[in-house]
């Protein structure tokens, strides 16, 4: 008797069956980043999905630096707005602190609780806390460019 074995080339897995990404913690979420890597071509290159995660870092930079400037303007609807864009950007990659922070911007910007379920009336209350919040956005950015520069082999400059 004569078995024959095939070999395929694949992705490597994870237990739990899916590609194997590096353990990102809860910064990055792998299901929502590898949607975005089923679209490269070459999986050796990646160009696409490169093009998409470099494009919302520079994205982001500028939105952060809008931001402060709204901060000093006390402009909160247009703070609200731009924690809206930024939260739809990171969505799409699964960056889930970045999400997180920047939906709670929006909801501080339109003048709503952390939840964006109760009214805030204070002004002063809610700038001060998108400012808090703007602090640990940048942080949990910088965490989630550290990691997907790694990712794609490019320095940290």
């Amino acid at each position: 008797m004569r078995v024959t074995v095939m070999l395929t080339k694949r992705s490597p897995q994870s237990e739990d069956g899916s590609s194997a990404l590096p353990d990102w913690g809860d910064s990055i979420d792998p299901m929502t980043f590898e949607q975005i890597l089923e679209m490269d071509d070459d999986e050796e290159e990646r160009d696409f999905s490169r093009s998409i995660v470099f494009g919302f870092f520079e994205q982001a930079v500028a939105t952060f630096h809008r931001m402060e400037t709204c901060i000093a303007k006390r402009d909160l609807g247009e703070l609200s707005q731009l924690g809206h864009f930024l939260k739809g950007s990171s969505a799409t990659l699964g960056l889930t602190k970045v999400k997180d922070s920047c939906e709670k911007i929006q909801h501080y910007g339109a003048r709503k609780d952390e939840s964006g379920t109760e009214d805030e009336l204070d002004d002063d209350k809610s700038l001060c806390r998108i400012q808090d919040t703007l602090a640990v956005l940048k942080v949990d950015y910088a965490e989630v460019e550290k990691k997907l520069k790694a990712f794609y082999h490019e320095s940290n400059s």
